[in-house]
């Protein structure tokens, strides 16, 4: 039985997207080892205290 050419296309589509996923995971994996070498071990949190205004 041959393949029709929509379920060709839907399938190159979806080998495509999980190509780019696999991309995305790769580059996110060497960015956490870029951070990881450079001293960093998670996303930069602001850790200083609101400014609260003064209580009467």
């Amino acid at each position: 039985m041959p393949t029709t050419f929509q379920k060709r296309q839907k399938e190159l589509k979806r080998l495509e997207k999980s190509k780019m996923k696999e991309a995305k995971r790769a580059q996110r994996k060497l960015e956490r080892a870029a951070q990881k070498e450079a001293g960093q071990s998670g996303p930069q949190i602001d850790t200083t205290p609101p400014e609260q205004p003064p209580q009467n």
